[in-house]
């Protein structure tokens, strides 16, 4: 903006003086409560996800399956290759549908993991909302026996638009 448009409208000078640079710089003693913050989330997240057991030995009985499933894939593969032609058709197509259980046991372990850590996410997020909230209720003040109707309200706060200042 130049500083005719500024003796124009009124407005204070938008050059930045030291004074003014002191909103940009970080304040430490904000960063410090939000570091702290973020990090009690982050250990909640942590505590969290040890305490699902059961996915240590599903993912081992994934994992057996799956390596059963690519010995019997390679098997079906060494028999094709060694008996005549018309019959490795029925062989190799045996091999594939193993090889695709094995890939289904796979995904199927990646995407159990993913949902565990997608549901983990929403409870902290929920934890966090329900806390803010919880924080906002605290700060309320509470009705101090009042019982206002909309009337005396609204005569309140035309006696304090109404006051000099």
């Amino acid at each position: 903006m130049t500083k005719q448009l500024e003796k124009l409208f009124d407005l204070a000078s938008s050059r930045m003086d030291d004074e003014d640079n002191s909103f940009v710089l970080p304040l430490p003693e904000n960063t410090a409560e939000v570091t702290e913050t973020a990090l009690t989330n982050l250990e909640k997240i942590d505590a969290a996800l040890p305490l699902v057991r059961s996915l240590e030995a599903s993912d081992g009985e994934l994992d057996e399956l799956a390596e059963m499933a690519i010995n019997s894939y390679k098997d079906l593969q060494d028999l094709g290759f060694e008996v005549e032609s018309r019959f490795s058709s029925e062989i190799f197509n045996a091999a594939s549908s193993f090889l695709g259980h094995a890939i289904t046991s796979r995904t199927a372990k990646i995407n159990k993991k993913l949902k565990v850590l997608e549901l983990q996410l929403k409870k902290a997020q929920l934890d966090a909302k329900l806390q803010t909230k919880n924080e906002e209720l605290e700060s309320t003040p509470a009705g101090e026996g009042q019982s206002l109707d909309r009337n005396e309200l609204l005569k309140m706060i035309a006696s304090q638009v109404l006051q000099p200042k």
